[in-house]
């Protein structure tokens, strides 16, 4: 990954005030009418993450610059290092009159990002021979979260590259993030509306190859529901781009049906010949469905692998998406499903009370405070 320094989003100037809470407004108040001090604040979250404070702390340190004051940041955990629950992150110290006001909105951009970079992990290491692409900027509320997301799914896939040697996430979505990925643009080839707009699947994979011929092709074969059908079809098309493996075809199979070919009796048996052991081993209704379901199972990927490989095509790449959350992979791992690619935006944290941040001032003018049951977010001296 290329180092590149982040976009600052975010208020800045007088905006700061129009976002903060209200309460750390009047307290700026009340310190401006009885005097500063210097404090110490401690951040911390109540649940493992991976530390992501890039963005958070670029954001302060241009704010403190804008507004001349001196600041003190001690970051605890290096970037993608684990952090368990209740440990301080980040250690900020400096004037309480500068840095009250601006507690909501660092907090906005660390908490997040550490649940989502530690979910993003998660997925590369239990999968660490498949690619992933970040495909979350249509699940994000706003740029400056499509931001955020993109980081802290590069945290992630660093940290699995790392420690397990994963391939992670190689690309994303989106021009704007993609530096986060080591790339100049984002990815992606078609969308089912492309599909519709050319009347059959071939056909959209003739369209887009005359248009961008110097890009390999991925080709979504879901819109009809033949899977299989289409995905052969492409293949004896482009038989070149399918030799060189710069061809592959994409499933994103609704959860409603079954993909071409499979019904749950179909499903158990494509299971049966390939990973028993996953299908025997399954702890509740979810992962068998992930397993053996409609949508797009682990037995939909062998049953389109088995159909390629019997018609000549075994470079042709199989890309999936659809819900790939960390516990989605988790399933495909057991499995082994044979994923080359996943584009997924299911890194995004799940329970959003989980990414809820916190910071308490622990020091005034050096001398140790905090509400009790806090204390544990003291320095050790």
């Amino acid at each position: 990954m290329r180092t590149m320094s982040p976009a600052v989003e975010g208020p800045v100037g007088d905006a700061i005030s129009d976002w903060t809470d209200v309460y750390f407004k009047r307290t700026k108040g009340v310190i401006a009418r009885f005097g500063d001090c210097s404090v110490t604040y401690a951040v911390f979250m109540r649940r493992p993450v991976l530390s992501a404070p890039r963005l958070a702390v670029s954001w302060l340190e241009s704010v403190a610059r804008e507004r001349g004051f001196p600041i003190e940041i001690t970051v605890n955990h290096r970037e993608g290092k684990w952090v368990g629950s209740g440990e301080p992150m980040l250690y900020i110290s400096g004037s309480f009159h500068h840095l009250v006001e601006l507690e909501t909105i660092l907090l906005m951009k660390l908490g997040p990002a550490c649940v989502a970079a530690y979910n993003a992990y998660t997925m590369c290491s239990d999968l660490p021979r498949v690619a992933f692409l970040a495909m979350d900027a249509r699940h994000c509320a706003g740029v400056e979260m499509a931001e955020i997301m993109a980081y802290a799914a590069s945290v992630g896939s660093e940290r699995a590259r790392r420690k397990v040697g994963a391939v992670g996430f190689v690309g994303n979505a989106t021009d704007a993030t993609a530096h986060y990925f080591g790339e100049a643009a984002g990815r992606g080839t078609m969308p089912h509306a492309l599909i519709g707009y050319a009347g059959s699947t071939v056909r959209a994979a003739e369209m887009f190859h005359e248009t961008f011929p110097e890009q390999s092709l991925t080709v979504l074969v879901d819109y009809f529901g033949k899977e299989v059908a289409d995905s052969i079809a492409v293949a004896q098309r482009f038989p070149e781009l399918a030799a060189t493996g710069r061809l592959a075809v994409r499933i994103d199979t609704a959860g409603s049906r079954f993909v071409e070919g499979l019904d749950p009796a179909a499903s158990y048996a494509a299971l049966e010949r390939h990973a028993p052991g996953a299908v025997r081993g399954y702890r509740d209704e979810t992962q068998l469905r992930y397993l053996i379901g409609a949508g797009v199972s682990a037995a939909a990927v062998f049953h389109v692998r088995d159909a390629l490989d019997r018609a000549g095509f075994p470079k042709v790449k199989i890309v999936t998406s659809s819900g790939f959350s960390p516990a989605k992979c988790r399933v495909m791992a057991e499995a082994n499903a044979p994923i080359d690619i996943i584009g997924t935006g299911s890194f995004l944290p799940e329970n959003w009370t989980e990414t809820y941040a916190t910071a308490d001032i622990i020091e005034y003018d050096g001398v140790n405070r905090v509400k009790l049951g806090r204390e544990f977010l003291f320095r050790r001296r």
